[in-house]
């Protein structure tokens, strides 16, 4: 891998305008080209960013031997589909949240990462915000004891559009696979994975979610209750229960800067410890840093992890009545 890293976007769509400008923050890291499946979209997006190359195929992206790295930011249904395609010619991948649509779609991208030795990781930004990083250095240090509860919520109130994104079933939509994975991840990178999944809520028409609420059980007694909505906005707080104390972590949870310390007989400590840029520069820099030490995937977004989340979405999705299916890649076509 050279010592500078060439990533390449695809899906020129909400989520990469909002995450493009932060790259200004990542050393040794330079975005080049852009892949659509409309060569207009993906102009515009090369002419804001300037970047290099504009493509109108997602095929003529995975040829070019300049791109080291993509970030996928397609819809969720389309992840599995490309991410196979692009390990297929070697382009290690940033893919964003929720993974892919699946269980099924995840562990197959996964398995094919590990066989083919290429880096892959999900695009869980709230592990690299330096506050949380600031919560497990604080837990493993015994600030609040043994961790035996979390709580999580995430919520906004949408108005249904059986068209948009967020209510298709045949994108990935819903919100389990938009907020929920983020709840999920918050509680499984403390707790670990839940041998208990038990979920309610309410569907939208389309099939998708619109609400959800989820306990997670552990077979030594720790629990994990946690909500997502797409009907009602939420505070977008956190709160992690220990033995001998207990954090909050201050709206929004999923990229805070400011935490509570409890500490039992103390008082309360506040710590904000600020993100660089947006805070979407740490999940890139760590990106950057993991291809150029030739590493194939990250420590504190490792796979085994992805999996496990993307298992606790999927049962959940069951019991809710929720039929997600990856997208093949001939349905990737309206999309890019």
């Amino acid at each position: 891998m050279s010592a500078e890293i060439r990533w390449g976007v695809v899906g020129p769509g909400r989520i990469a305008e909002s995450v493009l400008p932060d790259f200004a923050h990542v050393p040794h890291a330079r975005v080049t080209a852009v892949a659509s499946r409309s060569q207009e979209r993906a102009d515009a997006f090369a002419a804001r960013h300037g970047l290099e190359r504009a493509y109108g195929s997602y095929a003529e992206i995975l040829a070019d031997p300049e791109v080291d790295v993509l970030y996928v930011a397609t819809p969720h249904a389309q992840h599995a589909a490309f991410s196979l395609a692009a390990l297929r010619a070697g382009k290690a991948l940033l893919v964003e949240k929720s993974f892919t649509a699946t269980t099924a779609g995840a562990a197959e991208v996964i398995d094919a990462a590990r066989r083919s030795g290429v880096f892959v990781m999900e695009a869980m930004w709230t592990r690299f915000q330096p506050v949380v990083v600031t919560v497990n250095e604080l837990i493993a240090d015994g600030a609040i004891g043994e961790v035996r509860s979390v709580q999580a919520d995430l919520g906004v109130s949408r108005e249904y559009d059986p068209v948009d994104r967020l209510f298709a079933l045949d994108l990935g939509g819903g919100a389990l696979l938009d907020l929920g994975v983020y709840v999920v991840s918050f509680a499984q990178m403390l707790l670990g994975t839940p041998q208990r999944v038990v979920a309610t809520g309410s569907l939208f028409p389309t099939g998708v979610d619109a609400e959800a609420a989820l306990l997670l059980g552990y077979d030594d007694g720790r629990a994990a209750t946690l909500l997502a909505s797409l009907r009602q906005a939420l505070p977008g707080q956190a709160r992690v229960f220990g033995t001998a104390g207990w954090i909050d972590v201050l709206p929004r949870f999923h990229h805070p800067d400011t935490i509570v310390l409890h500490r039992a007989g103390a008082d309360p400590e506040r710590i904000t410890r600020p993100q660089t840029g947006v805070g979407y520069a740490h999940e890139l820099i760590e990106v950057t840093e993991c291809l150029r030490a030739g590493r194939t995937e990250s420590a504190v977004m490792p796979l085994a992890d992805t999996l496990a989340v993307q298992d606790v979405l999927g049962r959940a999705a069951e019991q809710l009545g929720v039929r997600h299916a990856e997208g093949t890649a001939a349905s990737m076509a309206p999309f890019g």
